[in-house]
């Protein structure tokens, strides 16, 4: 069995980031561009930089639309997850802007991905094939029709959600409950058996050991503000023990 592809979360284009990431041995950057402070000059400059260190780069784009998931892809991202999928239907016409015709309506530019160049009927079928489309699964609606989301030619397989699907199961925040995490594996079968990979953020134990029993493609295991607010709260914990030891 392949080992999973680990990631980490930006919020903010940062270089820093993406060196100490790859230092510390990942291989895989989710940008998010939807909730985060990424404009396009960003990720002009911050997608090739990404890639030039051989690490691949997934763009959680602003929303299900033509322009930003076009926007992604003709910057170079090697896949983009698109929030707020509502059905098989909606992936079939949101998923299809990741793909050129005839398997979606992906519109040509000439630039980056081209080598700023032509195309030519062996570039249209490597850019649908080796890069990628995630549809999210964040909505009871898309729950319900995974199957036939999974089935779709122009979905490469799925990037869970597991917060925004708490909430819109009925069960309020997400807490990783039984029931999330039953939620997770699920839909982990349902891409297992289409034989498509699934993408999830695993900020805790519980959801890593899912991800791992699951075999999950990419496994997000940190965030950005996250790992800087965890890092700064155990340095003050720990000066904070070591004044009540010298007392």
């Amino acid at each position: 069995m392949s080992k999973p592809k680990l990631s980490i979360w930006l919020t903010e284009p940062s270089t820093a980031a993406v060196e100490i990431a790859q230092l510390a041995g990942y291989d895989t950057i989710v940008l998010d561009v939807e909730h985060g402070l990424f404009d396009l000059a960003a990720m002009d400059w911050l997608i090739p930089s990404i890639r030039a260190r051989g690490m691949r780069v997934i763009v959680k784009v602003l929303g299900p639309e033509r322009g930003p998931i076009q926007q992604a892809l003709d910057f170079g991202a090697n896949g983009v997850a698109i929030p707020h999928i509502e059905s098989a239907e909606h992936a079939q016409q949101v998923c299809g802007y990741a793909k050129f015709p005839p398997l979606g309506d992906r519109s040509f530019a000439g630039g980056r991905v081209s080598s700023y160049r032509g195309f030519s009927d062996n570039w249209l079928t490597t850019q649908d094939t080796e890069y990628q489309c995630f549809p999210m699964i964040e909505d009871g609606s898309a729950f319900d029709s995974v199957e036939e989301i999974l089935a779709l030619e122009c979905v490469d397989g799925i990037f869970i959600g597991p917060s925004d699907l708490s909430m819109r199961r009925g069960r309020g925040a997400y807490s990783v409950s039984e029931d999330d995490l039953d939620d997770i594996r699920y839909l982990a079968r349902a891409a297992c058996k289409a034989n498509k990979p699934w993408i999830l953020p695993a900020w805790s134990e519980a959801e890593r050991q899912v991800a791992i029993d699951e075999k999950a493609a990419t496994i997000v295991l940190t965030m950005q503000y996250g790992a800087l607010l965890n890092g700064f709260s155990q340095a003050l914990t720990d000066f904070k023990k070591m004044e009540e030891e010298t007392r």
